[in-house]
């Protein structure tokens, strides 16, 4: 027995196959696809959810199809029914794509969140990152690539095998056997803080070293001089201009940046390091990624002096620490007039970017928003005028 069913969304003509299609049916089978098909023009998709088997004569049907049809494609494979396409040949000729596996994560414990998803622990072994976003698939595989990319060019990554369903959103499989994050270990043992702090030292210096070829991930110092060119409808307009200024004044390299780098990213399984969260990946001058890392330990504890332990489950002595280590690693100095430099152009970026994220981000306590945005307008106006780069 078999089924074929119509389905229209603008200019895709999807058809859901059930049952089994073989050599006793073939031909019944043919005239309903080529009745629902006629007259269309558009992409046409089959999706196999329901289809349990197909035979030789089956695939004769999806050839004429597809050659009437170039644009056509195959979704929702069982195991079985796509093993049948990879083993003729199929998934050569056409896309062809499996089920995503379904699972639950009720009960499961988070162990980190970020602006597109979050991160639970399935069991002993594996992790998965659920994407806030409905629609995250090609989210997903562009976070896979730029994982594998990375992985090859010798940065400690994680690298996702598989894509599965968790209610109606997607989410990113891992292997992680029994890896605990940098943030777990601080909360563990707060005494780990400093010798952590170098290690992540060590490993941000690897990523950094990357060079890549121009174009290659997204430019962070054109997302930076967005940010203070939004502000300057807020600041002085000598501060505002020269806020823009210093921003272009950033060489612009091809260093290989994380974009998201924090103790909630760095996992420890077995004593290895390892990286997630790597859909944030860019290139640009490391200052954009100290901005960051400054925003993550302090920045966005500004106001709320409870908002790090909220985030990354430390204490705001924890990231401060974690902080001046860091760049004390990184650097290989204790100079602090060099360091206060460092952390003072961090602070700048990372102000102009939480000054415009909070006129853009709906808040319900208007008191806090009104405070935050006058503890950014300050600082930056404090920080420019005495700034003269913020490049190293």
């Amino acid at each position: 027995m078999y089924e074929v069913k119509k389905k229209e969304s603008g200019d895709t003509l999807t058809i859901a196959i059930s049952g089994r299609i073989d050599s006793g049916n073939s031909a019944e089978a043919e005239a309903d696809i080529q009745a629902i098909v006629s007259g269309h023009t558009g992409p046409v998709v089959l999706d196999a959810a329901n289809l349990e088997y197909i035979s030789s004569a089956g695939l004769r049907i999806i050839l004429r199809l597809k050659k009437n049809n170039p644009d056509t494609s195959i979704i929702n494979c069982n195991s079985e029914v796509y093993e049948i396409f990879d083993m003729t040949g199929f998934t050569e000729m056409m896309d062809i794509s499996k089920a995503y596996r379904k699972i639950s994560v009720e009960g499961c414990e988070v162990i980190g969140e970020g602006a597109n998803g979050k991160v639970y622990r399935i069991d002993a072994d594996t992790i998965v990152k659920v994407y806030k976003n409905h629609d995250a698939l090609e989210e997903i595989h562009n976070e896979r690539e730029l994982a594998r990319k990375a992985f090859v060019m010798g940065i400690p990554t994680a690298i996702p095998y598989d894509v599965v369903k968790v209610g109606d959103l997607y989410g990113s499989v891992f292997e992680l056997l029994n890896a605990k994050s940098f943030a777990k270990l601080m909360i563990a043992d707060p005494s780990l803080t400093p010798e952590l702090a170098k290690e992540s030292a060590d490993i941000l210096k690897t990523i950094h070293s990357t060079v890549l070829k121009p174009g290659e991930l997204p430019d962070k110092k054109a997302e930076a001089l967005v940010w203070a060119e939004y502000c300057c409808d807020y600041l002085p307009a000598d501060v505002g201009e020269k806020l823009v200024q210093l921003v272009k004044d950033v060489p612009d390299t091809l260093n290989m940046l994380h974009g998201d780098y924090h103790i909630k990213n760095i996992m420890r399984q077995n004593g290895e390091n390892l990286l997630i969260d790597m859909d944030t990946l860019a290139m640009g001058h490391p200052i954009f990624e100290f901005s960051a890392i400054f925003a993550a330990y302090k920045g966005f504890s500004c106001i709320d002096r409870n908002n790090i332990e909220k985030f990354l489950g430390i204490t705001r002595e924890q990231g401060d620490e974690f902080w001046n280590v860091t760049l004390e690693s990184y650097f290989g100095t204790q100079d602090r007039e060099f360091l206060q430099k460092i952390e003072d152009a961090s602070a700048i970026i990372c102000y102009a970017r939480i000054l415009r994220r909070t006129f853009r981000k709906a808040k319900e306590d208007e008191d806090y928003k009104a405070r935050l945005v006058e503890f950014c307008k300050n600082t930056l106006c404090e920080l420019v005028p005495k700034t003269e780069k913020l490049w190293f």
